[in-house]
């Protein structure tokens, strides 16, 4: 259902564009970007538009902007999203904890309109049902006033979308969402911290405990490890695959770097040993055990724990997206960013670096390295030979790339928030 909401949607948009620019300001508006004194947007209502995210702080932040799009070109209400309560991460913070919901409502006036929430008789019209989410959308709105999309992940496409409707997505994804002012003081007084004391990189080591459980990634583990993990993924309905061939997924480079295959990726690159490395992550599966051989190479490892004072990070603790909210900060400020996995913080911190300017980004070509690795452990090939292939498996970072298309396979190709080149200079891309 969720693929035909999508269709549907990309249908509208253009017929949209095609048909209805008459009725709406110019999109020349989006150009300005959230500065307040641009007039609102005034548009004949067709409804409301109600959004449950869901997933992680950086599926959601993606979800959330391509919400804001298909209410802009549905010409509908936004209410304020929900935020996800009931994920792995159980993290009860709503919209207002995380970002700046005023600025977010105030910055995108020129586009659409946004509410905190719906007028007492639309909300007397969800208590007696009158909710649709399934396509033909736009209809359905006009018909019932209110749609409630109860999930974000059924993403506008990557490709084959008006200019202006990836401008937007943009817009809201890099402007209007600001995290809120308890988060930005944090994020900022790390990276001040850091600045401080010379250039740093950050490393996003997703080796915690529910990506393995999800992955079934188990190399280097021992049997009760496996054991526990294997229990989590059964224990979560929502985790589809439950049987995973551990090897298999490893030679094929979907496994996270293990923190002893990063000290060895990250040697190779021709990292400074001495240089600053912030973990931007949880609690590593594992602890000091299993993080022995990368602070062996690199002994300047930092943590928001052991950076902060325990008052700064109190506020934070059981809000796992105020935390990866602090993450996302210092990653973008970062002088490199390197992720062990192709996550959504991952690719949106990607696509976020490139917008700010191409900043250097590793993505570790995961596919190759277990193989050179490996062939390194098992002596088949010497230290200078290992160094020299890594490094030439990793000469793009971060710079100018058109983003791959695949038609009809949309999962294989490279998803818009890694690489929005429609928002980057002319030419760049």
């Amino acid at each position: 259902m969720l693929m035909l909401l999508t269709s549907a949607i990309l249908l509208e948009f253009t017929a949209l564009t095609q048909t209805m620019k008459p009725k709406i300001l110019s999109l020349r508006s989006s150009h300005i970007a959230g500065i307040f004194g641009a007039p609102e947007r005034v548009y004949e209502n067709n409804g409301y538009l109600m959004v449950s995210s869901n997933g992680g702080l950086n599926q959601m932040r993606a979800g959330i902007s391509d919400m804001v799009a298909i209410a802009r070109y549905l010409n509908v209400t936004l209410v304020v999203p929900e935020l996800d309560n009931t994920s792995f991460w159980n993290d009860r913070s709503q919209f207002q904890d995380i970002f700046d919901v005023d600025y977010f409502i105030e910055s995108l006036r020129d586009e659409v309109k946004i509410v905190k929430e719906l007028p007492p008789g639309m909300k007397k019209r969800i208590a007696s049902r009158y909710l649709y989410s399934m396509p033909p959308v736009l209809p359905r709105i006009k018909k019932y006033q209110v749609v409630h999309f109860t999930k974000t992940d059924a993403r506008i496409a990557n490709n084959g979308i008006p200019l202006e409707v990836q401008k937007l997505r943009c817009r809201v994804n890099y402007k209007a969402l600001r995290f809120s002012s308890d988060i930005e003081m944090v994020g900022k007084k790390i990276v001040k911290t850091m600045r401080q004391n010379g250039p740093f990189l950050v490393l996003h080591l997703r080796y915690e405990m529910d990506m393995l459980a999800f992955s079934g990634c188990y190399q280097s583990l021992n049997e009760n490890e496996m054991e526990e993990l294997t229990a989590m993924r059964y224990a979560y309905p929502w985790w589809k695959v439950k049987e995973i061939d551990s090897n298999l997924v490893r030679s094929i480079g979907i496994c996270p770097l293990t923190p002893e295959e990063t000290a060895l990726t990250l040697k190779a690159l021709g990292i400074d040993p001495r240089m600053q490395i912030f973990i931007a992550a949880g609690d590593i599966y594992g602890g000091e055990k299993r993080m022995a051989p990368l602070r062996e190479a690199f002994s300047n490892l930092i943590k928001k724990e052991t950076l902060l004072d325990p008052s700064d990070l109190e506020p934070f603790h059981n809000h796992s997206n105020k935390m990866a909210a602090l993450d996302y900060i210092v990653s973008l400020e970062s002088d490199i960013f390197v992720p062990t996995y192709s996550g959504n913080m991952d690719k949106v911190v990607e696509g976020h670096r490139r917008y700010l300017g191409y900043k250097t980004t590793i993505i570790p070509n995961r596919y190759a390295l277990v193989r050179l690795i490996d062939q390194y452990k098992n002596g088949t090939i010497s230290w200078e030979e290992f160094s020299r292939v890594v490094k030439l498996a990793h000469t793009r970072r971060g710079g100018p790339i058109t983003r791959s298309v695949v038609p009809l396979k949309p999962k294989l190709e490279d998803y818009f928030y890694s690489n929005p080149q429609e928002c980057l200079p002319q030419g760049d891309s």
